[in-house]
């Protein structure tokens, strides 16, 4: 879809529907497009429409519009408007729009500039919003949107602000079709090489197998592997936008989860499919960054395995090295994500980051504690958090500080091992993050939990149901900010 700028009227834009934003019980505000166009708004206010949050109605345009048809979409009330309402508004229109066979669309942009919001906003919400995943249907709906057109007289900054909009939701969506992929077309040799198809001067690609993770010393992400006859790979992504210490990302990339020897229950277990969701999100940050050359110097590491009980799968009760020398006491191979974070956390190492953040659907416990509504951040460093606090409100993929205290160390305590993996239910949402802080060393680093926010049972204004491709567009706000 092309996306433009034009410095005509309403009136005067040819195309197959123009898009008319109107807060909640305002009539007036297009009263400039003529005296039919004014009466139809005030006719289907008092029946069909009335501007609430989310609102769209399509009608045929009065003579006198060269437009088609028009698309009222309510934004709500004028005072509790704001970027995140803007861009549902967005969302709920191309969701409506979608499936119409209109190929050509203009956007009235005069009332989000009114309310100093740009109109960036709503595009970024409407792109979000036409995502769908038809890979594997047989009948796929061709019916695609070519032009969106954006009627404003200022264009220069507006212009940037698409630009960084159109490429976020492009990295979104890459990291929601790569979750949505069967774990049988999405194994970790298939994740590597789509890490390879994106290597470029400035990101280089390196990839351990095996036998690369046994000579290192990586006992604990081996023993999640050791069930599963397809081979682990460790991917590892550097981007070189710039000189000095690197951010190092680290994704949770467990192409299937069965939960090993200590097996889930059926039911839902299709689902588990999206324990790479960490790392397609490193995976898209990585691919975005590069295309566009931020000026950072970027690490990701995708510790990728499936999770599997075969006939050498890792036994409840076995103890294993990790790459730093700590050993660790398997007491639930369903706890396996800290197990290759672990791994992964003492490898970044190597690279003297300025800090390390990773990502990873790590525990049940952050969605029954948070929902779907916000991601569990724990961490030990103050300011590094309120960054990506800050970069949460701002994308709306907000965060939720929980606590850290030392007495958390109690619970994974072992009689055989330095460390065990599992604590019990209590509090093991926050166990979790401590076990991974005794890996994290003094570096600044912070743990996000996306467990309840990856993946979604029902849809939202621009996020649909599935893949959410979660932490993208908060982690590349904090980024773009740095």
């Amino acid at each position: 879809m092309h996306i433009s700028i034009k410095n005509i009227s309403e009136a005067t834009c040819a195309c197959d529907a123009l898009i008319l934003p109107f807060t909640e019980g305002k009539t007036d505000l297009y009263d400039s497009l003529g005296s039919s166009t004014a009466q139809l708004i005030r006719r289907v206010f008092r029946k069909e429409f009335n501007g609430k949050h989310k609102k769209v109605l399509c009608i045929p345009a009065p003579e006198g519009l060269k437009s088609e048809r028009l698309v009222l979409v309510g934004l709500g009330k004028k005072n509790e408007i704001s970027p995140e309402r803007i861009r549902q508004a967005g969302g709920k229109t191309s969701d409506a729009l979608r499936s119409a066979g209109m190929k050509k669309l203009a956007l009235s942009t005069a009332v989000l500039s009114s309310l100093d919001i740009s109109p960036a906003e709503f595009v970024e919400g409407f792109l979000l919003g036409l995502y769908s995943f038809d890979k594997y249907l047989s009948r796929k709906d061709k019916k695609k949107i070519d032009t969106f057109m954006l009627l404003s007289a200022s264009s220069k900054n507006l212009k940037g602000e698409l630009f960084w909009k159109e490429t976020i939701a492009s990295s979104v969506c890459f990291v929601r079709d790569l979750v949505n992929t069967p774990a049988n077309d999405m194994t970790p040799t298939h994740l590597a090489q789509r890490a390879l198809s994106l290597k470029k001067p400035s990101l280089s690609i390196k990839i351990l197998d095996r036998s690369d993770a046994k000579k290192l010393g990586m006992g604990a992400y081996l023993a999640v592997a050791r069930g599963s006859k397809e081979p682990p790979k460790f991917i590892i992504l550097e981007y070189r936008g710039a000189k000095g210490a690197p951010l190092v990302i680290i994704g949770k990339s467990i192409t299937f989860d069965s939960g090993g020897l200590s097996l889930k229950p059926p039911e839902g277990m299709e689902r588990m499919k999206d324990d790479m969701a960490g790392g397609a999100t490193v995976l898209g940050i990585l691919k975005i960054v590069s295309e566009i050359r931020l000026p950072v110097r970027l690490i990701g590491i995708l510790p990728a395995t499936e999770n599997l009980p075969g006939g050498s799968a890792t036994r409840p009760g076995d103890v294993v090295r990790s790459v730093n020398g700590k050993t660790i006491e398997i007491i639930n191979t369903d706890a396996e994500g800290r197990l290759v974070l672990a791994d992964a956390l003492g490898y970044a190492q190597r690279y003297k980051p300025m800090a390390i953040i990773d990502i990873a659907t790590l525990t049940g416990a952050c969605s029954i504690a948070l929902g779907s509504e916000a991601i569990a951040m724990m961490g030990n460093n103050g300011r590094l958090m309120e960054r990506l606090k800050k970069a949460g409100e701002e994308t709306y993929e907000r965060v939720w500080e929980m606590p850290l205290y030392h007495e958390y160390k109690d619970y994974l305590k072992s009689d055989v091992a330095d460390i065990k993996n599992y604590g019990g239910r209590s509090g093991s949402l926050v166990a979790s993050a401590y076990f991974l802080s005794e890996f994290a060393g003094k570096v600044p680093w912070v743990h996000l939990d996306i467990a309840g926010t990856a993946w979604l049972e029902k849809e939202k204004p621009y996020i649909p149901k599935g893949a959410s491709g979660i932490g993208v567009r908060l982690l590349l706000n904090f980024i773009k900010a740095s």
